[in-house]
């Protein structure tokens, strides 16, 4: 462990052997490659988790819970519990930066995905409303808030130490490592609820088959711990973390004086928060409800989605060493908002109109979210990053992303599909808002 003294003295003999082991394993180098290994997990199980939860959203718990309710309100229902995490996360930020400040990273981090394991494997045991009434709706509603606070506080500080490593000409191309975990979670949880979906009968998959991804959840999250674990220990991070003044900080003290950094990093990044959740979930409730395609047929689509949106997100750290980050993430931000009008159109033209607004926006997505991580949080002081990176993250998250199914869903179900398009473009044009308002903020300075 970081806190132990490596210098110690011990009896001669054996003793001394290990020490000097002792000593080399926690002075060890830790690797860029290492670093993004680590990254790559870490993200992938987080978003395996979210995604099996949102998937379950319009497949599971419209029936198991909401019965009484049409299928398009039940699903609305489901995704009002969805953005639950997101409200919770920034809390969990919070308090694991004091849990952090006081008993060290590790604690911190192992607590952190204990509590998301156990609320995610939680829900694998959920009763129906049959069977529990309420008390299921309630029952899932604090697991999900557990979910989010969990989420907030698995905050390791390795993507910004990624980028802080990195030459100058390539910042774009590692900053975009940790953002893979995004399609691989969801290329994971995608293809087993397909799998299982097409292995079962309805009524099999609403009992018990749905409850399986949920568990596979938890044993995905003691690797990425044990994974995560080995880097954040190791005295050569910690080190690093220092030289860098990656510590962590108060969210009062970080909002009143760099409050202004976290708001426009939040808003620099709504276009690809705001298209995440209108291509990976939206387009799932929308085609179970409006149209006759299979949901295995939708899930094969978007898995399809998801490669070309990692192939994507690589292609963007390439493209933004070239161009600037920032240049980058305000190009895709028009390019989302063209797309925006486009949208409607293609949902409203059956099988091979959602195939193309599945594939393209995941591609636009990949492009978009490749840099969205941390572009302006190089705004923020040294010992301001870790903890303004994080927050940062959570208020895209919750203003971007949180809402979005529920809101896509709602108002296009009423309003049509008009209403999907003039949200996404919404996000569109705040991207473009708070990158201006921050060029502006440069030049004055």
């Amino acid at each position: 462990m970081s806190g132990l003294d490596t210098t110690a003295t011990f009896p001669t003999g054996g003793f001394e052997r290990v020490e000097r082991l002792s000593q080399a394993d926690t002075h060890e180098d830790v690797t860029p490659s290492e670093i993004a290994v680590g990254v790559i997990l870490g993200r992938s199980s987080e978003y395996f988790d979210f995604f099996v939860f949102g998937i379950a959203c319009v497949l599971v718990f419209p029936a198991l819970l909401f019965p009484q309710l049409s299928k398009l309100d039940g699903t609305l229902a489901s995704f009002a519990i969805f953005s639950l995490a997101f409200v919770a996360r920034p809390l969990g930020t919070a308090l694991s930066m004091a849990v952090q400040r006081r008993w060290g990273r590790a604690t911190k981090l192992t607590l952190s995905l204990f509590l998301l394991g156990v609320c995610t494997v939680g829900m694998a045991f959920l009763p129906s409303y049959q069977q529990a009434g309420m008390s299921a709706v309630v029952a899932l509603a604090l697991l999900r808030i557990g979910q989010g606070i969990a989420l907030g506080g698995s905050w390791d500080g390795l993507p910004s130490l990624l980028a802080m490593s990195a030459p100058q000409n390539r910042r774009g191309w590692y900053s975009m490592i940790g953002q893979l975990g995004a399609p691989l979670g969801f290329v994971l949880a995608a293809g087993l609820f397909a799998y299982i979906y097409s292995l079962v009968d309805a009524a099999e998959f609403l009992s018990w088959g749905w409850r399986y991804p949920f568990c596979v959840a938890f044993a995905i999250n003691v690797v990425a711990l044990f994974a995560r674990l080995r880097l954040v220990v190791g005295q050569s991070y910690t080190e690093l973390l220092e030289q860098r003044e990656l510590e962590p900080m108060g969210v009062l003290p970080l909002m009143r004086d760099e409050g202004r950094n976290v708001v426009i990093g939040a808003f620099a990044a709504l276009a690809s928060f705001a298209l995440f959740h209108l291509v990976t979930i939206f387009p799932l409730s929308w085609i179970s409800l409006y149209s006759e395609q299979s949901v295995t047929a939708v899930l094969g689509v978007q898995i399809v989605g998801a490669c070309c949106a990692a192939a994507a997100i690589v292609l963007s750290g390439w493209l933004a060493d070239r161009v600037g980050r920032r240049n980058t993430l305000g190009t895709m931000a028009c390019l989302i908002g063209i797309f925006s009008f486009m949208a409607p159109w293609l949902l409203g033209s059956g099988e091979a109109g959602n195939n193309v607004f599945i594939i393209a926006g995941f591609i636009l997505l990949g492009l978009s979210y490749g840099q969205s991580a941390g572009t302006v949080t190089s705004n923020f002081p040294s010992r301001y990053r870790y903890t303004g990176a994080a927050l940062s993250s959570d208020m895209a998250w919750l203003i971007g992303a949180a809402f979005a199914p529920l809101v896509a869903l709602g108002v296009s179900s009423k309003f049509g599909l008009m209403a999907l398009g003039a949200y996404l473009l919404s996000g569109s044009l705040c991207t473009l808002a708070a990158l201006g308002i921050n060029r502006a903020i440069e030049t004055r300075d």
